[in-house]
């Protein structure tokens, strides 16, 4: 094969005399870019190893800038790196992060992931970890950073505020996996858990958020008086807490729904992966909702006959056009003035109790009414296909006693 022609745009003075827009080939991938307004940079273009093609700037051409000689001396160093199987972009990229400190890295890190959170305090949450909790971490470099300096940032809090604690670690650690997936860091990651942090660290008691809740015998007096409400003021978070407590969800997933999850045929509400509530870095599940009569019932009576598939079913309330959803609070506070001593997540544990108390019901069926995890991966694939039909009865029934019904047939144990 014939060697590609170097040197092709001559001397230094016969390149000065180009003047011609576009791009200009010296061989061997160096070009001499001129642009319309008459600026002059050097590019040298290549195939990435694997890839597709790719310019890299080698700075200006003006008088000023990279000579002719320097830019040709620079192309060889690039072509030599290709041959050695090293993409040169990769290489600058590596190069300019040698140095780099804990906060310089995390907060690009942050910036690179924020996208991809589904909290709505995601993102406050890791900047205030990676900026005020791991404070000291940032002026250090990232191969320098060891166990004993995590152990610094987590020691402090870690029986404090041990749920803080566990989070700042965990995201500690994300962003220094993250370096070592760079080259800018290697062996093992100091913040680690098992092996690691797990030995250094005391056992933390974890306590758990009891949140409020109504006695279950008391919701079908307060559906009652949600149902008296919307007849006086006709306003749609009545309807919504009222529905929250039929499907026993938690608020966000009712109050972002839009039309186009609703099966009416089916009888079924599909909630996607991504709305379900799970850790910022980890992959949701949808979660099938089987709706009794009144939920089907509520949905029909708060969307317009032309809503569009988009839109919110239960929405704001200056949004006419259900563009937007009702307020994060307004079903709290309206479940609040009737029944001080209750949350909305708290109707959840209603209805756990009710199912407890009241049915025969498998718990499994009752756990994964609620979406919660049960048994491994195995017994979840297992389940899937029986569990939803289980699942539609018990809502079913738990529709009626919400009603107000005194006898319900209480479903029969077993998975």
């Amino acid at each position: 094969m014939a060697k590609r022609e170097l040197r092709k745009l001559g001397t230094a003075k016969e390149v000065e005399r180009i003047k011609a827009a576009g791009r200009h080939s010296d061989g061997g991938g160096l070009c001499l870019l001129i642009g319309a307004k008459g600026g002059r940079s050097w590019v040298f273009r290549y195939r990435r190893p694997g890839g597709g093609g790719n310019d890299l700037g080698l700075g200006s051409a003006d008088k000023e800038g990279v000579s002719l000689a320097d830019a040709r001396e620079r192309s060889e160093e690039l072509r030599a790196q290709l041959r050695k199987g090293i993409d040169p972009t990769a290489e600058r990229k590596a190069g300019a992060m040698v140095g780099t400190t804990f906060g310089e890295f995390a907060d690009d890190f942050l910036e690179s992931i924020k996208a991809g959170f589904k909290g709505r305090t995601s993102h406050a949450d890791w900047k205030r970890d990676i900026e005020v909790r791991a404070a000291n971490l940032r002026p250090k470099l990232l191969p320098d950073i060891t166990a004993n300096d995590v152990l610094g940032v987590l020691s402090p809090i870690w029986l404090t505020i041990p749920r803080t604690a566990r989070e700042t670690r965990s995201r500690i650690e994300r962003v220094l996996s993250a370096a070592k997936a760079k080259g800018l860091r290697s062996g093992e990651n100091p913040a680690m858990w098992r092996g690691n942090l797990k030995e250094l660290l005391p056992k933390a008691k974890r306590s758990k958020r009891h949140h409020k809740a109504a006695d279950y015998k008391d919701v079908p007096g307060i559906v009652q008086v949600l149902r008296t409400k919307h007849k006086a003021a006709d306003t749609a978070v009545n309807l919504a807490a009222e529905f929250i407590i039929l499907t026993a969800v938690r608020t966000g997933e009712a109050r972002f729904m839009r039309k186009q999850e609703i099966n009416f045929k089916e009888r079924l509400w599909t909630i996607p992966a991504e709305r379900m509530k799970t850790e910022d870095d980890a992959e949701g599940k949808e979660h099938e909702v089987p709706l009794c009569d009144r939920a089907i019932a509520i949905l029909k009576a708060v969307m317009p006959k032309d809503l569009s598939l988009e839109a919110y079913v239960f929405a704001g309330q200056w949004s006419r056009d259900h563009s937007k959803p009702l307020g994060m609070n307004s079903v709290l506070h309206t479940l609040q003035k009737i029944y001080p001593d209750m949350t909305t997540h708290g109707c959840r544990s209603s209805f756990r109790d009710w199912c407890g108390d009241e049915t025969q019901v498998a718990r499994e069926v009752a756990e994964m009414a609620l979406a919660h995890k049960v048994g491994d991966e195995v017994e979840q694939a297992y389940r899937r296909g029986t569990a939803l039909k289980k699942r539609r009865e018990l809502m079913e029934m738990w529709g009626r006693y919400v009603e107000g019904e005194s006898k319900v047939v209480k479903l029969a144990a077993g998975g």
